[in-house]
């Protein structure tokens, strides 16, 4: 009779573990990039620097899916304070095969002008001006890069030309992308957030991604009120858990 246990325990138990495994193992890959880093501050407030910012956020929503959704895998595509390049932020996602890749920022204005909310935005065309100015803001982060006019084809963040290509290029991925920017709104809004809506401008870091993503801006960290939330814990926890929950909500929708 001993025997016969043993034998049962040795067959059935490896097997239950290897379904056990298989029901908790990653099954679907997200990428987090927490812009700028390094070299390269970002937009700069009164004290705080958008890097520090984006990083702060980023690893709080890595923190959120790691602890609550064990069927995801969590790629960074920077997690301490370094520069990588716009095009290894994209490379990163792309050799991760991921299903989602998610960029987080922090919007500024010039001068004395205010703003207060949070937008997110997808690859696309650029119709309105604000939206060119905030992609081009983001996207000079390549003129800190060695050579970036030939690794980027003569492409200049600063003239209004070199974004023409968004106008030609076909997103296979634009309505999972924007379904993901529309649910990141939700949440924001529902966490008392301003919603300053989803958008389309033609962002570096999105164009070369092979899967659905979106460029979330946080808040304005050049409006005092602003910096001072987007500094702080509450803001740091509160923003995370937004964009979390639209992370679930959108992998649900995609089962």
């Amino acid at each position: 009779m001993r025997k016969i246990t043993f034998l049962l325990l040795f067959v059935v138990l490896p097997a239950f573990l290897l379904t056990a495994r298989a029901q908790t193992a990653p099954t679907f890959t997200l990428v987090l990039d927490a812009g700028h880093g390094g070299k390269d501050p970002g937009a700069l407030g009164k004290t705080g620097k958008e890097k520090n910012i984006n990083l702060a956020v980023t690893k709080a929503v890595g923190q959120l899916v790691e602890d609550n959704m064990k069927d995801v895998r969590v790629v960074y595509t920077r997690k301490t304070d370094v520069f990588v390049e716009l095009n290894e932020r994209a490379a990163i996602a792309n050799r991760a095969k991921a299903d989602l890749f998610v960029s987080i920022h922090t919007n500024a204005l010039p001068g004395r002008a205010q703003g207060r909310g949070s937008e997110t935005y997808t690859l696309g065309m650029h119709r309105a001006a604000d939206n060119l100015a905030v992609a081009k803001r983001e996207n000079a982060a390549i003129m800190l890069e060695k050579d970036y006019e030939s690794r980027y084809e003569g492409f200049d963040p600063k003239s209004s030309e070199s974004y023409i290509i968004f106008e030609f290029m076909q997103d296979k991925n634009m309505e999972r992308s924007v379904k993901l920017a529309s649910l990141i709104q939700q949440q924001f809004r529902s966490a008392g957030r301003v919603d300053k809506g989803v958008h389309q401008a033609g962002f570096l870091v999105l164009r070369a991604t092979s899967m659905p993503s979106c460029l979330v801006e946080l808040g304005y960290i050049t409006t005092a009120s602003e910096e001072s939330y987007l500094t702080s814990e509450r803001g740091v926890n509160e923003l995370a858990r937004s964009i979390y929950e639209a992370i679930k909500k959108y992998k649900a929708t995609q089962q």
